[in-house]
C-alpha cells in the first residue's frame, strides 16, 4: 500500500515571497455596474476558441467576462420591444 500524500491547504503560497507580498496591493478590477449581471451563460467553444479570446482580452486590458458582454451588447442592442 502506498502512504497517502499531505493535504495541501486551500490555497498555497507562491514560491517567491516578494511577488505574493506584492500581489496583495493590486485590487482586482471590477466593473461599476458588475451587481446588474445576475444572469449565467454557458456556452461551449473549442481549446482553440477559448485562448484566442482569453488572449484578445488580456490584450485589451480587460475581463473575458466584459469584452463577451460588450460583444453582446453591440451585436444584440437593446431595442424598445420592436420585432426587426
Amino acid at each position: 500500500m502506498t502512504a497517502t500524500p499531505p493535504k495541501r491547504g486551500f490555497a498555497t503560497r507562491p514560491g517567491d515571497a516578494e511577488t505574493w507580498i506584492r500581489a496583495a496591493d493590486t485590487p482586482v478590477p471590477r466593473a461599476p455596474d458588475a451587481a446588474i449581471y445576475t444572469a449565467r451563460l454557458t456556452i461551449d467553444v473549442t481549446p482553440d476558441q477559448r485562448a484566442r479570446i482569453k488572449i484578445a482580452a488580456f490584450q485589451r486590458g480587460i475581463t473575458v467576462a466584459e469584452m463577451l458582454r460588450q460583444l453582446l451588447a453591440r451585436e444584440f442592442p437593446q431595442t424598445n420591444g420592436d420585432a426587426t
